[in-house]
């Protein structure tokens, strides 16, 4: 699968640039910009604004445009981001830095949705599971390495050089991206924008199985969001362990994501994707609830195999369920009930930190852990008692769909 080894090396070069900006970003504001709590708050902030404002017209433009041009155009726009993010922190503009690093955010977004449209027209319903895990790797890869990277060179490299660095993963991007084929674009009827996005929303809340993918993502990405948030005072005020635990905890999270992806791809057509399905929340209610059991005299690394766990099962999931989207939404109507799903996800996620910290005020930090247990268990609850678990193959999925 040429279109698929040339899309992962596209993938490589947009996650490893933007996974260096999502770490870079609050560290370069505090110690290159002196940037203040509220203001780097503001510039991490603008880094998810480009996937709640971009993901939906991005959809829309992934199930009408030649999704060669998009591919080319996501690295473009992440590479011109990147580069006026270097050169705003050499002028020490913080307005200029923000507004980059949101212009290189769009850049991502549209490669996301764009894979994800394409990989179905450059697979079969068998290979579909491989080639997914194969996209992914990258995301898992450099969840792993960056953070840990960028932590041992930050004191002495100059913030403007880490962005220039992250031009380079951009120009893989959009060497890998033109070389990537034409794909057929199929007419579709002139409506109007917010129709479009209605007519996706209808079909997500409709379907039997995107309807409980959507609640269990939305479910998962709370509780995370709520978890990132809890975590330093629970290690600090419960655990008694070193602040310095939550980088590597983020980083075992990382490492356990490579593991389930590589994994992921080499069970596709061995194991019922029902059982992935279930086992991604699961393994992650199971890890927080180990949360819970921490305490002064526990081992930190007890921690940082749970969160091992939280980033192993649920990898295996997000391959899974991109499967399923792929093989259950019509052609046409992918990009948007894509960028639907992703925005409902990405939408929850400033919800979910600030219920987590607003909980932690009120209630102190076990009850905290306590929401963040019951969100992870609710993704996996809305997962088990759907239609999830009958889902025995791929190829029955893609026969239904054809119907």
């Amino acid at each position: 699968m040429p279109v698929i080894r040339h899309l992962t090396g596209a993938a490589y070069g947009t996650h490893f640039a933007d996974q260096l900006a999502l770490v870079a970003v609050p560290l370069v504001a505090a110690l290159a910009l002196n940037a203040t709590p509220a203001s780097i708050g503001l510039l991490v902030a603008c880094q998810s604004m480009a996937h709640l404002l971009g993901s939906i017209p991005f959809g829309i433009l992934a199930d009408q445009r030649q999704l060669r041009h998009l591919a080319i155009t996501s690295a473009t726009v992440s590479l011109i981001g990147f580069a006026c993010a270097a050169l705003s922190i050499g002028f020490g503009s913080v307005l200029g830095f923000g507004a980059s690093v949101t212009l290189a955010g769009f850049g991502v977004v549209l490669f996301g949705l764009t894979a994800l449209s394409i990989v179905p027209r450059a697979a079969s319903a068998e290979e579909l599971g491989r080639a997914n895990a194969s996209i992914e790797v990258p995301r898992a890869a450099c969840s792993f390495i960056v953070p840990l990277t960028v932590g041992l060179v930050i004191s002495d490299v100059p913030g403007w050089a880490i962005f220039l660095v992250a031009c380079l993963g951009s120009t893989l991007a959009l060497r890998m991206s033109w070389s990537l084929p034409s794909f057929e674009v199929k007419p579709t009827q002139q409506e109007a924008v917010v129709s479009k996005i209605l007519l996706g929303a209808k079909f997500v809340l409709r379907h039997r199985l995107l309807l409980p993918i959507s609640l269990c993502a939305i479910f998962w990405n709370f509780a995370f969001a709520a978890l990132l948030v809890v975590l330093v005072p629970a290690i600090q005020d419960l655990f008694g362990f070193e602040p310095g635990s939550f980088g590597i905890s983020l980083s075992a999270f990382g490492l356990g994501a490579i593991c389930g992806t590589w994994l992921s791809g080499r069970l596709a057509n061995l194991v019922a994707p029902a059982f992935i399905l279930l086992f991604g929340p699961g393994t992650s209610a199971m890890a927080s609830g180990g949360l819970l059991l921490l305490g002064p005299g526990s081992s930190v690394f007890v921690q940082y195999a749970l969160f091992f766990l939280l980033g192993f099962g649920p990898s295996m999931w997000l391959i899974a369920q991109n499967s399923v989207r792929q093989l259950m939404t019509p052609t046409e109507m992918l990009g948007r009930v894509n960028a639907v799903i992703q925005t409902a996800i990405y939408g929850i996620r400033p919800l979910g930190a600030i219920a987590g910290g607003y909980w932690v005020t009120l209630f102190g930090v076990e009850a905290g852990l306590q929401l963040v247990v019951g969100a992870f268990v609710l993704s996996f609850l809305v997962s088990a008692f759907s239609d999830l678990r009958r889902v025995s193959s791929y190829g029955a999925l893609a026969a239904e769909g054809q119907k």
